[in-house]
C-alpha cells in the first residue's frame, strides 16, 4: 500500500470550516487507513492500494455529504509531490527565484490544455508581474508580490483552463512531503 496525499481544496476558507479531528475521523470511517492531516486546510495523508484516479471522486462525495460542501479532491503520490516541488521552475535558490511563501504549485484535475495555458500567460503579460509555467497535471505560479493583491485567483485560473485546481506554496508542499514518511 502506497502513502498519498489528498490535497481537498476551499477546506477552512469561505465559510467551509472542517475540524482536522472530524475530517481524519470520516476518512477513517470510510476505510482510509493511517490517516493524518498537515495543517488546517486540506492536506491528508494517508494509505491505501487503491489508484490515486479513483479516490478523487469518493474523497470528493465524502466532504459534500459529511461537511456539506463542494470541495476539489486531488490525490498525488510522493513522488509526484517531489515532482511539484523540484520541477518548479521558480523554486529554488538565487535571485530568479521567488520566496516560498509567495511559489505556488496548483494542482490539476487534469492536464488543461496546451494552448489555453498559453493563452492565459499571454493575456497575462501585460497585466501583471507573475510568472506562470505548466507541469505535468499541476500550474506552476510565482506570485511574486502575493496572491492578495493578484488577478490569478483560484476562479480565474479554473475558468480559463478549464479544470478545477487547488494550490499550495512551497513551504506548505516541503512540510506535507516531510509527513508523507
Amino acid at each position: 500500500m502506497a502513502r498519498l496525499l489528498a490535497l481537498l481544496g476551499s477546506v477552512n476558507v469561505g465559510g467551509n470550516r472542517i475540524k482536522m479531528a472530524d475530517l481524519r475521523c470520516a476518512l477513517e470511517e470510510a476505510s482510509f487507513a493511517e490517516v493524518s492531516t498537515v495543517a488546517a486546510s486540506g492536506n491528508v495523508v494517508f494509505t491505501d492500494d487503491r489508484a490515486p484516479h479513483l479516490l478523487e471522486p469518493l474523497l470528493h462525495e465524502l466532504v459534500e455529504k459529511r461537511f456539506g460542501f463542494s470541495s476539489c479532491a486531488m490525490v498525488r503520490t510522493k513522488p509526484q509531490v517531489e515532482a511539484a516541488i523540484d520541477s518548479n521552475p521558480f523554486h529554488g535558490s538565487g535571485p530568479e527565484h521567488g520566496s516560498d511563501k509567495m511559489v505556488h504549485s496548483i494542482f490539476l484535475s487534469a492536464q488543461p490544455d496546451k494552448a489555453a495555458v498559453d493563452a492565459l500567460i499571454a493575456d497575462h503579460a501585460e497585466k501583471g508581474s507573475e510568472r506562470l509555467a505548466l507541469g505535468d497535471r499541476v500550474l506552476f505560479l510565482d506570485y511574486v508580490h502575493g496572491v492578495g493583491v493578484s488577478d490569478l485567483s483560484n476562479k480565474v485560473l479554473e475558468k480559463r483552463l478549464g479544470v478545477g485546481g487547488t494550490a499550495r506554496n512551497m513551504n506548505s508542499l516541503k512540510n506535507i512531503l516531510s509527513k508523507m514518511n
